[in-house]
């Protein structure tokens, strides 16, 4: 919206406040401002409507947080908003891939909302595990073929890079399968992170904050070429959502600090983890993304053995899964558990940074001129 008033606006300072950098900045601030004002209101509506059932399946968890089934949950209601709002606000509405995050934001918050409402009105665990999956895969499905259309029109769009291999796989149609794969594990792994208070919304922080590197970095003809990635034509854009995102998680964690005023619930678990994957497929850096989200991986894979293990053996390797859980029944404080979690995210987010330098080519080895064209393109970009 900003973008569309500013190229009708004839001052000087417009071409510099149509700057991506600035954009996506001030979408942070936009989101984290809203979603503060927002949650306010928001949390004291949800409280005499929506309290966070505790049921899980482990009487020690329950016992341990039985002093929580007065929080409130859903508070992913203003974390989406003041994401959405702050996008629209200072995002180019014309760009492909933010009208692919904003169907994948509004989407998965409506499957998520619906799961939320169900385990508040029934007695089981909300819509069943498969309609709740079938949900996700539809709109997973429309955003890979949506991205699939804008990547088959660049060069880099629809390759795979692999570590020790010169030659990226060349993936087609195949890349539909894998975005879904993507979005949708992510969707999940951000989903099952969420059971302590801050522990989801500070990871994400600095997962999202690693991704932000790499979507501008995509976007930016120049970086793009120095830090051999994959160049994606409007990937940059990317940036302002990703502010937005870090801006409204910001927000959340201000009521959702040791002790909670408020839960993320699924309606705001579930597109966030989604973004952070849609980001990953759209800059093709899926494979950074298992390193950045470490403790995302983590937290899914602990699920993944733990069901597999007992299924084969019929014992357990975790006193409790997901992971965190299982460092609650081995006596740490939660405030502990969520500090070191967060600890471990920084860490690797710091590793998946650094790792993008191991792609630098030796200036001593030719490299592809810029066009004249990338060059004003850059100048648009940046």
């Amino acid at each position: 919206m900003l973008v569309w008033l500013l190229n009708h606006l004839s001052i000087d300072c417009a071409a510099a406040l149509e700057k991506i950098t600035f954009r996506a900045s001030a979408a942070a601030v936009v989101s984290f401002v809203l979603a503060v004002v927002l949650g306010g209101r928001i949390i004291g509506w949800l409280g005499g409507r929506f309290r966070e059932p505790i049921k899980s399946d482990s009487p020690d968890i329950r016992r341990l947080h039985r002093n929580k089934q007065t929080t409130p949950t859903m508070g992913g209601l203003f974390v989406v908003a003041g994401l959405v709002a702050g996008t629209l606000v200072l995002g180019d509405l014309h760009n492909a891939y933010l009208q692919t995050a904003l169907l994948v934001t509004v989407g998965l918050a409506a499957v998520g909302a619906c799961d939320d409402v169900a385990k508040l009105r029934r007695p089981g665990n909300g819509i069943s595990a498969r309609t709740k999956l079938l949900a996700q895969l539809a709109v997973a499905c429309v955003a890979a073929v949506m991205i699939h259309q804008q990547h088959a029109a660049t060069d880099d769009g629809l390759l795979l890079h692999l570590p020790l291999l010169e030659t990226p796989l060349a993936l087609g149609w195949m890349f539909i399968p894998l975005a879904v794969i993507v979005i949708v594990g992510a969707s999940n792994a951000v989903n099952l992170a969420d059971g302590l208070d801050g522990l989801a919304g500070g990871c994400l922080i600095f997962a999202v904050g690693a991704m932000t590197v790499t979507a501008y970095a995509s976007g930016h003809a120049e970086l793009a070429e120095y830090l051999n990635l994959p160049r994606i034509p409007g990937a940059g854009e990317i940036t302002v959502l990703a502010g937005g995102m870090i801006g409204a998680m910001l927000g959340f964690l201000w009521f959702n600090c040791h002790p909670a005023q408020v839960f993320l619930g699924d309606t705001g678990s579930l597109p966030l983890g989604g973004l952070l994957g849609l980001i990953a497929v759209i800059t093709r850096q899926e494979l950074l993304l298992l390193v950045v989200g470490g403790v995302f991986v983590a937290e899914a894979a602990s699920v993944i053995l733990q069901v597999g293990y007992y299924k084969w053996c019929g014992r357990r390797i975790f006193r409790c899964a997901p992971l965190h859980h299982h460092f609650q029944l081995l006596g740490w404080p939660e405030n502990r558990i969520v500090v070191r979690f967060w600890i471990a995210s920084a860490v690797c987010a710091i590793l998946g940074i650094a790792g993008l330098k191991l792609n630098v080519r030796d200036n001593s080895q030719p490299t592809t001129p810029v066009s004249t064209a990338a060059v004003e393109e850059l100048k648009v970009e940046s």
